[in-house]
């Protein structure tokens, strides 16, 4: 069995599809009687491994649905939903009432749950933080606790502990997420960077509701920095040279044709070692200048992506960043004539070393160090 990165493989003693949270707690019970790790797996988007097992693997795919979008008694609207549900699936059941998380992933076809024990960073967590931070509370099965329900209000120290904790503390079953008033259609704006330090400048300044950025390879060499900024309504930032107005479900969902692509040139599939680190916001545009100065557009390959996204830090104790966070993402491919695997993850390792030589962490946050993360 594989995982999005392509580069570890392993093979479960057995695979259990569990279709509720007695079913989890069961097979966390079964798995630890014949002392085998039980490892949740929703879409296998992790890059090393992490959704893998040579125990039992939890196919959390059995938990998907959204079982209500309703209103709390502190006026909060949210929505239900199993872990294994995709965001994807979230959105068909409350864009009809003109609702959104306020936070989603830039690839809909990850699951709620796998997203939430990561943290899950998106375009809008300069306003809202990361996903798992606007969670109203939780279900979670404990290895030999059974199933508990957990929220700001209840059990509030397992509730932090879980958010961002990559599932040390138990497997998430159920999440009720708080919704937002989102429009029909977005203004989407793209603005021109001079260099890292001018994205980040324009990612903090910009009213708008989403922001991202990317460096791209340069004609002639080198890389330009590009910010993309999404406007609800008014005038788009200074700065933007070109705009496109898009229904709100196609801007979020803006990737499935540049995957739909992916899988056809069979880039998809090639192994992907991702490395992607918190860079404290004082020091994020010279250590993102040294970074990319040593890399070329081969060391990220054919359909890598380098993406730069500053954010707000708070509300998820367990996602421990530095101050004024700034996430670096080099989203490699391995593809032919390119960088090879070995080489790609040895870039990962030296940058997580200056990451954390300036103040910075990886992303996800793990305990463990080394192979288990992907910079091994």
């Amino acid at each position: 069995m594989r995982d999005f990165g392509g580069i570890v493989e392993r093979a479960p003693a057995r695979v259990v599809r569990p279709g509720s949270a007695a079913e989890v707690a069961g097979a966390l019970r079964e798995a630890a009687a014949d002392g085998l790790d039980a490892v949740p797996r929703g879409r296998g988007h992790s890059t090393f491994g992490q959704s893998l097992t040579e125990g039992v693997s939890l196919d959390m795919r059995g938990l998907a649905g959204v079982h209500a979008v309703r209103t709390g008694d502190d006026g909060t609207v949210h929505a239900v939903v199993g872990a294994g549900t995709t965001w994807r699936e979230v959105l068909d059941a409350t864009l009809p009432y003109g609702l959104a998380p306020p936070v989603l992933t830039d690839h809909l076809d990850v699951t709620v749950g796998g997203t939430l024990s990561a943290g899950g960073v998106g375009g809008t967590s300069h306003r809202h933080g990361p996903a798992a931070a606007n969670v109203t509370s939780l279900e979670v099965v404990r290895p030999g606790l059974g199933t508990v329900e957990c929220s700001p209000g209840v059990r509030p120290e397992l509730f932090d502990a879980v958010r961002a904790g990559l599932g040390r503390h138990g497997v998430i079953t159920r999440a009720a997420l708080r919704l937002v008033p989102v429009p029909d259609r977005v203004l989407c704006c793209t603005i021109p960077c001079r260099d890292a330090a001018d994205l980040l400048r324009v990612q903090r300044t910009a009213r708008a509701e989403h922001v991202s950025g990317q460096a791209k390879p340069a004609d002639g060499g080198g890389w330009r920095y590009e910010a993309k900024a999404v406007l609800h309504d008014g005038a788009p930032p200074p700065g933007t040279t070109e705009t496109e107005e898009l229904s709100y479900l196609d801007f979020a969902d803006r990737l499935r044709p540049d995957v739909a692509e992916l899988v056809a040139l069979g880039e998809w599939a090639r192994p992907h070692p991702w490395g992607m680190v918190f860079l404290p916001g004082d020091r994020a545009a010279a250590l993102i200048e040294d970074e990319l100065r040593a890399t070329g557009p081969g060391d990220v390959g054919l359909s890598g992506v380098v993406l730069i996204k500053a954010l707000r830090a708070g509300g998820l104790p367990a996602l421990a960043v530095p101050a004024d966070p700034v996430l670096l993402g080099m989203l490699r491919t391995a593809s032919p004539g390119c960088a090879t695997v070995p080489a790609m993850l040895a870039a990962n390792r030296a940058l997580l070393h200056r990451a954390r030589a300036a103040g910075g962490a990886r992303y996800p946050v793990d305990a463990v160090d080394g192979e288990a993360s992907g910079y091994a």
